[in-house]
């Protein structure tokens, strides 16, 4: 496992405010983003270019990227989920867009107000049009291991979406556990049939019922390459009941370092953008690296 490349995405600046109190300022948001590229991490979902009637959390997005101080070594993503939402992110010159495929008919209707078959297809054709403007993109399937409103997603449906998105044209699929219900035996299934698509597969975990750490371990053993998580833990989506956050991008660099998987992460930095994002909150963070530390031999 120690050769294992492992991309970590950092999505604080948007999936762990977007549900946050107080709102941050597009120039704290910034600094936000800039604190996490001096960690080391290699990708960051930087901005949402949603409705800020909808999340005025994630309002000012074009704001925010202007003052990214970008670095070459970084990729810098920005999620939309709408044809408006691409062209403000081609606009701002992110170098990854983020498009969400929702896997139920309720999810879609209340995250996105659209349906399920109508956002694939969005999918695809942006996927075409992500590949003529030059810029990477990538789905995630949300609520890929359960749903609030419709429960259980089999299986089958997500890799029916997966083969669907996969033929046209979409390279990289994350499995998102939005609800945080889903257990490694089901990760292991889902990361291993998506990858047998020639996809590049990622995963983004919700730690709603502890299960996230557990199922992160189990996407590795898996073969999946990317890995969101959220500095601190800090996250949960608005249009889901008893959304609470992400695993925390600290913990997981823990993790993986002592499994001997090198992140190029710096942990101790980690630690004091969560202390910094802590204090801007006015809250303790979910996550518990931050609070208690490195230990030997993980450097921290």
């Amino acid at each position: 496992m120690a050769d294992a490349k492992l991309i970590l995405c950092d999505v604080g600046p948007r999936d762990g405010l977007q549900n946050a109190a107080p709102i941050l300022s597009p120039e704290l948001r910034a600094d936000y983003v800039n604190r996490l590229a001096a960690t080391g991490l290699p990708r960051i979902e930087a901005v949402s270019f949603v409705s800020p009637e909808r999340v005025p959390q994630m309002a000012g997005a074009e704001a925010v990227m202007e003052m990214v101080d970008r670095k070459a070594n970084v990729t810098y993503s920005g999620l939309a989920l709408n044809e408006r939402g691409y062209d403000r992110a081609l606009a701002c010159g992110v170098d990854l867009v983020q498009y969400g495929v929702p896997l139920s008919e309720s999810f879609a209707e209340k995250n996105q107000g659209t349906s399920v078959e109508a956002a694939t297809q969005v999918g695809i054709e942006l996927a075409a049009r992500a590949k003529r403007d030059g810029v990477d993109f990538a789905v995630t399937l949300s609520v890929a291991f359960g749903c609030p409103y419709d429960g259980k997603i089999e299986p089958d449906r997500v890799l029916a979406a997966a083969e669907q998105l996969a033929a046209g044209g979409v390279e990289e699929i994350m499995l998102a556990d939005t609800i945080g219900v889903g257990v490694p035996t089901q990760v292991r299934e889902l990361v291993s049939e998506t990858l047998g698509l020639g996809l590049t597969v990622g995963v983004h975990f919700h730690n709603t019922r502890n299960t996230g750490y557990a199922n992160a371990v189990a996407a590795v053993e898996a073969g999946a390459t990317v890995f969101d998580a959220s500095t601190g833990g800090l996250g949960g989506c608005p249009f889901t009941p008893n959304a609470t956050g992400n695993i925390a991008t600290e913990d997981l660099v823990y993790l993986l370092e002592g499994m001997g998987i090198a992140t190029g992460v710096n942990l101790e930095a980690l630690f004091e953008v969560s202390r910094w994002l802590s204090g801007q909150i006015g809250a303790d963070l979910p996550g518990l690296t931050y609070k208690a530390g490195g230990f030997a031999p993980i450097a921290s």
